[in-house]
């Protein structure tokens, strides 16, 4: 069995026990893969003059020249043939344009069955009574290929789902933000007994309480609902809100308590699955590794310094996603977290300000404020 397999074979009670060494080989023959298989990426390693035979020890990791994820809006970086690859995701807006694809193959996609299945076990997020999910994004679409409208799709298979409603709609016309649905929704569904699981947008959740509030609707969930956020709040960064000031909101609006409130953090360039534990605190799985690197010149930093979050993982073979630089600020932390878990934990602070960059969340973006324009 190879390294990344192993790795992403990491038993459920281990998923949060880093094994540095394991990791370490495991990223070197990832890389070594792509540096044998995909030209173009030997090229950019070259010119960095940088080989993975460089990589000895876990602390060499640092040394892997990380790429931009702009550089994969802007560039094919597929390491296969086109029959090799199961799913292409993409990330960005409906205009097609800072479109990042990725590739995975069918072994890609076990490590990160792998992964899901025991993240969500220990995590207790698998169950076998039923949900209405109520999906704070895209609608399904076979036009639709972004990454984040496949991840909310998947998630409303953690349970059997009753009903699926989306607050971005397919119509006639196009994608359309239908808020108002969502919220004659959590009315009705609010009357029954069975759970509530939404998931999507943390702003666009958000807006939508800021309405109900405003209307004077407060309502209790049914006993088992929860509330789960993903793809961060990207553009909408002014509207953003402290995380105590939504919890604080989702408790007075849908009677739901911060203890069921789950966020999820990953990205189309890295396809890793970041669950907030108890304190909301997202503690890094042995599937991946964080650096923080300074905003000026990349180096790393120590822990509790502000920088540039750069994310590591050996997952997939079909890109050469190994060290992608986001452009969002974070902060790990070292001290030991009450739930527990001795693995570091990353903050996310958000993003840089780096211009020309465009997210997962763009189209999605742009479409809600046309809708409240």
């Amino acid at each position: 069995m190879s390294k990344m397999s192993s790795l992403f074979r990491t038993r459920k009670k281990k998923i949060y026990c880093l094994d540095d060494d394991l990791f370490y080989l495991a990223m070197k023959e990832n890389c070594s893969f792509h540096y044998k298989h995909n030209k173009d990426y030997k090229t950019l390693l070259d010119r960095m003059h940088f080989s993975p035979e460089d990589i000895n020890s876990y602390e060499d990791l640092e040394k892997i020249p990380p790429l931009p994820t702009l550089y994969f809006k802007h560039h094919n970086l597929l390491s296969l043939k086109s029959n090799r690859y199961w799913v292409k995701a993409t990330s960005s807006g409906t205009s097609g344009k800072n479109v990042s694809l990725i590739g995975l193959t069918f072994t890609d996609l076990l490590r990160g069955w792998d992964m899901v299945r025991r993240v969500f076990s220990y995590h207790h997020l698998w169950s076998l009574r039923p949900h209405r999910y109520i999906v704070f994004g895209y609608e399904p679409h076979k036009g639709n290929d972004k990454a984040i409208a496949k991840t909310a799709h998947g998630f409303t298979f953690l349970s059997p789902a009753l009903s699926k409603d989306y607050a971005i709609r397919w119509t006639k016309d196009g994608y359309k933000v239908d808020l108002d649905n969502l919220e004659k929704k959590f009315i009705k569904y609010s009357k029954g007994k069975t759970p509530i699981r939404t998931l999507g947008f943390p702003a666009y959740t958000y807006f939508l309480l800021e309405q109900m509030k405003a209307k004077g609707i407060k309502l209790k969930l049914p006993k088992g609902s929860v509330i789960s956020l993903g793809g961060g709040w990207k553009s909408f960064y002014k509207e953003k809100v402290d995380k105590q000031v939504f919890y604080d909101l989702a408790y007075e609006v849908l009677g739901v308590d911060d203890k069921h409130i789950f966020e999820f953090f990953g990205a189309v360039e890295h396809p890793i699955l970041y669950t907030d534990c108890r304190y909301h605190h997202f503690h890094i799985p042995n599937y991946a590794r964080v650096i923080i690197r300074d905003v000026e010149t990349l180096k790393p930093l120590k822990p509790g310094q502000v920088g540039l979050i750069n994310l590591l993982t050996p997952m997939s073979v079909g890109t050469p996603i190994l060290s992608v630089m986001t452009d969002d600020l974070g902060i790990l932390h070292e001290e030991i977290c009450p739930c527990g878990e001795k693995s570091v934990y990353l903050e996310i602070l958000g993003r840089s300000g780096v211009e020309d960059i465009k997210t997962c969340a763009a189209g999605a973006e742009e479409l809600l404020k046309g809708d409240k324009s």
